[in-house]
Formats: C-alpha cells, sequence, structure tokens
C-alpha cells in the first residue's frame, strides 16, 4: 500500500497510484493517475529542488514532513495538509459520495485519457486569490465558478492563495474549470493523463516566494522600461509615428517606449514591416534611440495564406494542426483582400518552431536594433473558441492548450538570449504558470473605456499579481472606446491614468473614437497622446508623467525585489499585513512596494473617498502633510488634480512637484 520513494511517498489501491514528493522548500508535488505516472508531462514546474523532506509510514497511514507542510496519507489514499510544526489542517482531499467516487474521479475519453476531477473540502470563511486575470470582477474568488481557457481579457493562470496559509497550483495546462464552491473545491481537466498539482505554505508572501522557486522568478525589469509607454490603434506610418515620439521630445515629456501596433506588415505571418508605410525602420529606431525611447513593436502568432512564410511552415509542421477539418483557425483582416482570410497559428509548443518564428523576428525586427515584443494575440485568439480541435506538437489542445502563451513568450525570451541580449520584456495579452521567468509581462486585454471597467481592472491586477506575475499593466483609458468630447471619458482617463502611474509597467493604449475602418486592415482609432484630450486634462496627465519619473528608482527597487523574491510590486494589503483581518476584505486599494498605498478614485465626480489604513503603522498624505494612524478608515479628499495615493510614515518618496 505504502512505498517510501526519495523524499516521498507513493501509495497504492486498486488501480490508482498517488505519488507525493518534496518539491521545494516548504512545498509538496502530488500526482495521481491509473496504473501509473507518465514523467515529462508538460507543465509549469522546473526540475525537482534538493530537498530535506522526512517520512514516517506505517501499516495506516504514511506522512511526508518538509518545512512548512505536512501531508498525512491514510490507508484509503487519501490526503490532508497539514501546518507543519503545530499540524493544524490547512486543506484537505474529499470524497465526493461515501461510496463513489473517492477524492480523485478518471472518466474515460478514451486512448488513455480521462476527464479528470480533483475535490478538496471546504471551509467556512475561507478567501482564495489569484488564478490569473478574469474580468468577473471579484476579489476574493470563493464562489466562483471559473473556467480553465485561454481567451482575450481572460487568463488562466491555475495558482490560488488561499486565507488559510496556503497556495495550491494546479500543474496541468487541460482545458477545464475550477469551482469554488461553499460545498468544495472542485479541479477537472475535460480531457488529461494524470493529475499533478503543488501544494506550498506559509503567510503570504512566504507563499509567492515558493511559487517563484518552483516556476522561476522574473528576470529584473530593464530601468527603460519602468517610465511612461505611449501606444494607440494605430500609427500608420513612420512618420506618424516618429511626429508623436519628436512632439513629447519638444514638450519635454519623457517618453520610454513608443509601439508600432498591427498591420505594420505586408501581410500577417510575414514579420516584417511593410516597405511602403516604413520605408526606413533602422533610421527611425536610431531616431527614437537619441531621444530615450524605445520601439515596441507588435508580433502576432498568427500566418495568413498570404504570408511569404505560410508554405515553407505548412510543409514544416509548424502550424498548429486540428483535429477535424484544414489547419485554420481564425478569420481575419488582411491587406490587399476585400474581406476576411483564414489564417493559421504557429505550434508555439514545437521548439522547431519556435526556432523558425525567431528567426525571422531576429532578421526583420531584432537587426534593425529593436529589442521590445508586443505578443498579442497570445492565447492564441481563434474562432470559433473550440480548443479541443487543436492539436499541438506538446498534445492534443485538450490536453495542452493553456500552456501555448508560455511557450510562445518562451520563444523570444530563448531567441533574445541567444542574441547577445540580457534584458527581455515581451507584453503579452495572454500568460500561464511559469510565464514570468520568460520576462512576460501582462496586460489586461481589450477592455471597456468605462468606470465599473477600471474598478474591475484593480481587482484583476491584484489577483495576477497573486498569481506570479509581478509586471502587468491595462490599456489607460480602456481599450475600446473614449470620446475625446465627453466630459465623462476625459474624467475616466485622468482617474486611470492616476491609477496606472503605480502600476508595475506605465502605459496608454486605446481605440479611440472617431474610429477609422474598423473592420479593414488601415483600421485605426483617434489620436490618444497625453495632449489629445484638451489643456486641462493634459497639465494633469503632464505633472503624472513627471511624478512616475521621480518614482523611477523607488520602482526599479520593487522590481529588484520582486526578480530576488518574488514579490509583486503591486500587491493586495494583506500581503504585508497578514495579521490585519481587515486588510483581507479590501478590494479597491493595493500597495506599491511597501511604502505607497494607492486608493484609485472609481467612480464618476468623485471628489472624496473612504480608504481602509492598515494596522501597525501610521500612514502620511503627501498632499496635506496630515499623517493617520493605521488600523482604522479615513476619508481623504480626492480632486481631480491629485494622485490619491499615501506613504507609510517615515518613507522619504518625491510624490511632490519640486518647488
Amino acid at each position: 500500500m505504502f512505498h517510501e520513494i526519495d523524499g516521498g511517498i507513493e501509495w497504492r489501491g486498486g488501480h490508482q497510484v498517488v505519488r507525493v514528493e518534496a518539491w521545494g522548500r516548504d512545498a509538496v508535488r502530488v500526482r495521481a493517475g491509473l496504473y501509473g505516472l507518465t514523467d515529462g508531462l508538460p507543465g509549469a514546474l522546473g526540475p525537482r529542488p534538493d530537498h530535506d523532506a522526512k517520512t514516517v509510514v506505517a501499516d495506516d497511514r504514511a506522512v511526508l514532513s518538509n518545512g512548512a507542510v505536512t501531508v498525512e496519507v491514510d490507508a484509503a489514499g487519501m490526503l490532508r495538509f497539514l501546518r507543519g510544526g503545530t499540524g493544524e489542517e490547512l486543506f484537505a482531499e474529499e470524497r465526493a459520495h461515501f461510496w463513489w467516487p473517492g477524492p480523485r474521479a478518471f472518466t474515460s475519453t478514451g486512448n488513455g485519457y480521462y476527464r479528470i476531477e480533483q475535490r478538496f473540502r471546504a471551509y467556512e470563511g475561507e478567501r482564495l486569490y489569484g488564478l490569473g486575470q478574469h474580468t468577473h470582477g471579484l476579489f476574493d474568488q470563493k464562489g466562483a465558478v471559473v473556467d480553465l481557457v485561454q481567451r482575450n481579457a481572460e487568463v488562466t493562470i491555475p495558482f490560488l492563495v488561499s486565507s488559510r496559509g496556503y497556495g495550491v497550483l494546479w500543474n496541468n495546462p487541460a482545458i477545464g474549470r475550477v469551482e469554488l464552491a461553499e460545498t468544495g473545491t472542485r479541479w477537472v481537466a475535460d480531457s488529461a493523463r494524470q493529475i499533478d498539482y503543488w501544494v506550498t505554505a506559509g503567510r503570504p508572501a512566504d507563499v509567492l516566494a515558493r511559487y517563484a522557486d518552483a516556476t522561476g522568478h522574473a528576470p529584473e525589469l530593464p530601468e527603460w522600461a519602468s517610465g511612461f509607454w505611449q501606444c494607440k490603434l494605430r500609427y500608420k506610418t513612420q512618420e506618424e509615428l516618429l511626429e508623436v515620439a519628436r512632439e513629447y521630445k519638444r514638450r519635454g515629456v519623457p517618453l520610454s517606449v513608443i509601439v508600432s501596433d498591427f498591420f505594420h506588415w505586408s501581410h500577417l505571418g510575414d514579420w516584417r514591416f511593410d516597405p511602403e508605410e516604413w520605408p526606413d525602420p533602422a533610421a527611425m529606431v536610431r531616431e527614437l534611440r537619441e531621444m530615450g525611447t524605445e520601439l515596441m513593436v507588435s508580433v502576432w502568432p498568427s500566418v495568413s495564406p498570404l504570408s511569404e512564410n505560410y508554405t515553407e511552415m505548412m510543409g514544416a509542421g509548424h502550424l498548429v494542426a486540428t483535429e477535424q477539418g484544414p489547419p485554420v483557425h481564425a478569420d481575419w483582416a488582411e491587406k490587399g483582400v476585400d474581406g476576411h482570410v483564414q489564417v493559421s497559428f504557429y505550434d508555439a509548443t514545437n521548439p522547431e518552431a519556435r526556432r523558425y518564428v525567431w528567426e525571422k523576428v531576429r532578421d526583420n525586427y531584432h537587426s534593425l536594433g529593436i529589442r521590445v515584443w508586443w505578443l498579442d494575440a497570445c492565447e492564441p485568439e481563434i474562432r470559433p473558441g473550440h480548443p479541443q480541435n487543436l492539436r499541438y506538437h506538446a498534445g492534443p489542445g485538450a490536453e495542452v492548450g493553456n500552456i501555448y502563451p508560455a511557450e510562445h513568450a518562451r520563444g523570444f525570451y530563448e531567441g533574445m538570449l541567444a542574441e547577445g541580449e540580457t534584458e527581455v520584456v515581451t507584453l503579452c495579452r495572454s500568460a500561464w504558470a511559469g510565464s514570468q521567468r520568460y520576462g512576460a509581462a501582462l496586460w489586461s486585454g481589450d477592455i471597456a473605456a468605462t468606470f465599473p471597467s477600471l474598478r474591475a481592472q484593480i481587482r484583476a491586477g491584484l489577483n495576477t499579481a497573486l498569481s506570479g506575475i509581478p509586471w502587468w499593466t491595462t490599456d489607460i483609458g480602456g481599450f475600446h472606446g473614449g470620446d475625446q468630447d465627453s466630459a465623462e471619458y476625459r474624467e475616466l482617463l485622468v482617474r486611470w491614468f492616476q491609477y496606472g502611474v503605480f502600476c508595475p509597467l506605465f502605459r496608454l493604449h486605446g481605440f479611440r473614437e472617431p474610429f477609422v475602418d474598423r473592420l479593414h486592415p488601415d483600421m485605426s482609432g483617434g489620436p490618444n497622446e497625453i495632449w489629445s484630450y484638451g489643456e486641462e486634462v493634459y497639465g494633469v496627465l503632464r505633472e503624472l508623467v513627471m511624478l512616475r519619473e521621480r518614482l523611477r528608482p523607488y520602482v526599479m527597487e520593487q522590481m529588484r525585489t520582486a526578480h530576488e523574491t518574488g514579490l509583486p510590486p503591486m500587491r493586495p494589503l494583506f500581503v504585508d499585513h497578514p495579521d490585519d483581518p481587515a486588510c483581507w476584505d479590501v478590494e479597491e486599494q493595493f500597495l506599491f512596494g511597501p511604502d505607497l498605498l494607492v486608493a484609485p478614485v472609481t467612480e464618476y465626480g468623485a471628489r472624496e473617498r473612504d480608504v481602509y489604513l492598515p494596522q501597525g503603522t501610521d500612514w502620511a498624505d503627501p498632499w496635506t502633510g496630515d499623517v493617520h494612524p493605521g488600523g482604522r478608515t479615513v476619508r481623504l479628499a480626492t480632486p481631480l488634480d491629485r494622485a490619491p495615493v499615501l506613504t507609510r510614515h517615515g518613507a522619504r518618496l518625491p510624490l511632490r512637484t519640486p518647488r
């Protein structure tokens, strides 16, 4: 029944095999399957770290102890996870029924694959955070049912942080769902070969540190990336983009990055500039760099049949296959065509396909001096959304589909390192567990330009931080829409900017009104520079850009901490103050590093708001000089020209404009 293995325990009963292994400090990995287990399946965990685990095996149970977590396995193969040292139950498996099934269920889908269920006990008052980024607007996700699938603005990272003092990673990129019900938690994989999950224990900062150790630490953010990024849908020519950058220079407003968005190419999948619109991109890159600005280019993973690379990639097996039908995954606008064409996605799970795409990017972009990549539509954005119909190099889409964005980012990360680059930033619309180790920065996708959307971004960003992704941002002002003539929208833009200046990345983007050729490859939106919304708004936005400039040394301190420890720069109050019960319920405030308490304004016309101040320290209002003791809620004035932020008392941060 029980077998001791290196740093672990294996239980066998009936046809099931359950293996529990120490996997890093204060952490264990659990795998379960029928008849046996398969090594080397796609997942997020790196090589098994060294361990100092202890095992005790008796006739009726076995115990594995590894620092802050202890696992008990009973004679029926049921697992309980306990707090090391105290024996307090953190969480435990639970049967679906007293007879059948047990905590684990395998229902055959054919050819050695199963619909898999894994059940755990529910606990009164437990709060659950993480799971990537979702548009449901929840912070505490207890009670939610969340699809485990990649979609635009819905990012699956199957890692949860519990208020009970543990974290759990569902180390399985299969399409499925997780149900966080009052009656229990159930993880479901629609088609997979075995169960695989990883558990750690400790305070929230410890849980995040152990997770980074297990799935990979983010690189250190390059200093040039910590400033202001300018973007819109879209700059249609080289001269248009350059003139925007020159105007920032003339106005004395620092600009770290400017973006060449989609359709700068000749055809989708050519991965090069259209020479008619971008006649000398090397000269453009040089001029931008002389102004202190990096050029970021949009690189899509889709390939049009009109692309010069399509035939070769199809012949080499570099495109994602399908279980049924031709390898076509979406319809999309294309240059030279009156209407849409049927496009395919390259197979990012295939090392040879990743290498092929990087070589095109290297020859056509990197050789010009470009070193910042925008990996758009990298879910991948298939239409219709049937990931189960895809067949990847790594396996069937139903089994491995969620890993695509991580493997896509990996191709650029490895390609950059091979070229001798040491600073890698890829702005991605999707991610999976471990994406952070490849320099992936996540943004929240194509979101609405409304106050409720801004409110939802705060919660989405905090859950992303608790999912191991330290680099995150939004389209400041929202993506879909934004009327320059609307007083409400101009106020929304200011409030969003006040939020964005304290996000890890600070980026303005959107498809502004008036729309131009919305369904055509010449599509673009209205102006979206900081001076596009009138002089009053421009004055406020300019001051916010300068505020970010003054804070950049502090931002870089937090980025170094994220790289070294896994502690994200933007984080919920309870990460730093886990012993303050009120902090676990604060949804629309966050800490940016240890010394900045940010309380965004998310209602039109609001000129004050309530702010909870964590216990254990005093908090100072940098605008008034008032000092407030922690452990209480205060009402602060929030005029439109003032970023709603407080500092930990005694912190010396240059928030005010120098006199």
